[in-house]
């Protein structure tokens, strides 16, 4: 009889003990792969300051790019900034962190690190990359100017185009000597439009289309120019 309590004693611990393995794998499992809302804020709180809990400014953007190892003028920041919403070059909010951190399924370093290929991905697909396009415009603009400064409206279409359009060298060389001093939405619109549609020798652009002057302007200027320039 003693020997039987025994055995149910030695069967009963063994189980117990399984089951506690098994949670505490299933409990790591989690940690490891799954989103932890507390763990993205706590991440969060590394790059905010004490006088600003709940944004991230330049010195701590500075650190989280320094983190992930991306330097903080890679398109990749663009994508994941449109990504989070956010309002302001420079700075994320808690709550910016959280929308697009929330969406990725990222609360650690090494988390988005992984998802930093997916982020570049989505500007090879057509209709994220015209959204990411529209976005950076409202995005990198002074907030107090309706109008984005045209310094900041190369510098953000050589991010853009500059690798995919054959025509953006000569275009920026033109807004360089063009009486212009800001680019506004319908022009910037405009010209992503204008660098997918528009063959680079210009062979089916239509003088009496409804594109901005600037890009007539632009192709009057090509025009006028030696041919191999457009070849």
């Amino acid at each position: 009889m003693f020997d039987l309590f025994c055995l149910i004693v030695t069967v009963v611990a063994f189980f117990f003990c399984f089951s506690s393995r098994k949670n505490s794998k299933s409990i790591d499992h989690v940690h490891e792969h799954g989103f932890s809302q507390k763990l993205c804020l706590t991440w969060f709180r590394e790059y905010s300051s004490a006088d600003e809990p709940d944004i991230i400014g330049p010195e701590g953007m500075e650190k989280f790019c320094e983190d992930i190892g991306v330097e903080p003028e890679n398109i990749v920041m663009l994508v994941l900034a449109w990504k989070m919403d956010a309002k302001q070059m420079g700075f994320f909010t808690q709550q910016e962190w959280l929308t697009g951190l929330t969406d990725l399924q990222c609360d650690s370093t090494k988390k988005l690190q992984i998802k930093l290929d997916y982020l570049k991905s989505l500007l090879n697909d057509v209709i994220a990359f015209k959204n990411i396009y529209r976005y950076a415009y409202d995005f990198a603009r002074d907030k107090d100017q309706r109008s984005m400064d045209l310094e900041t409206g190369k510098a953000m279409l050589q991010l853009l185009l500059g690798k995919h359009w054959s025509l953006y060298g000569l275009f920026h060389q033109f807004l360089e000597q063009s009486k212009y001093k800001v680019i506004n939405k319908d022009q910037w619109c405009n010209i992503l439009e204008f660098s997918r549609s528009i063959h680079a020798d210009l062979s089916n652009y239509d003088e009496d289309g409804a594109w901005p002057v600037l890009l007539d302007e632009f192709v009057e200027w090509l025009k006028a120019r030696p041919q191999e320039t457009m070849a």
